[in-house]
């Protein structure tokens, strides 16, 4: 896409808000009030909004390599707790997608620069579940697999943040792990079991 094309397609975006709703962008500017947080991938191909059919003001919106939320991420972390503390969102999604380029990443053994330390944070969600990939012989479910373990574990570091658990004190808030299936265009849900996750590790984690 071309840079200059991109200002016209803002004008005729303009436009078309403007022909539905003469106030839209008025009422826009008046703030946010979205109930999702969503945090996923930077993959150019998969976009939060469009999947999810969302319309501006409907999802506080955060992206990067692999949609990992390690806990030294300063940007993820604020991002939580402004969406959590300040927004009030009632939900925190974590999508991933199948053949994610950062996952294919931390599963080589090749020295990637400055990625290193990031893809550091997926090779840990490898050792923690490397038995159950180490049994599986095909490669392509391996890495569709590791997909969604991160995306496991990356809603069990959402979990442990003092913002998701203060708001879990105080008023309804769930958090989602979900898959974005680039060949069909299909969200799934994992439907992961946080209860039995963290029963095991709540002790350690948790905020009185």
């Amino acid at each position: 896409m071309k840079i200059k094309q991109i200002f016209n397609n803002n004008q005729n975006w303009i436009a078309e808000k403007l022909s539905l709703d003469k106030s839209y962008f008025e009422n826009l500017s008046k703030g946010q009030s979205p109930e999702i947080l969503y945090i996923g991938c930077s993959d150019s191909r998969v976009t939060a909004e469009d999947m999810m059919g969302a319309t501006p003001g409907d999802v506080f919106v955060h992206r990067n390599i692999a949609n990992m939320v390690p806990n030294t991420d300063l940007s993820a972390m604020s991002v939580i707790n402004y969406a959590v503390s300040h927004l009030k969102v009632k939900h925190v999604v974590v999508c991933g997608h199948y053949f994610c380029g950062g996952v294919k990443a931390a599963m080589q053994s090749a020295d990637l620069g400055i990625l290193n330390p990031w893809l550091r944070n997926i090779r840990d969600v490898y050792r923690l579940h490397q038995d159950e990939l180490d049994a599986i012989t095909d490669e392509e479910a391996k890495y569709k697999r590791l997909v969604e373990l991160n995306v496991q574990e990356q809603c069990v570091n959402v979990l442990k943040t003092s913002d998701v658990q203060t708001a879990f004190r105080d008023r309804d808030i769930t958090v989602h792990g979900w898959v974005f299936d680039i060949h069909s265009g299909k969200l799934i849900d994992l439907e992961i079991d946080f209860e039995g996750i963290l029963s095991e590790i709540r002790e350690i984690y948790r905020l009185d």
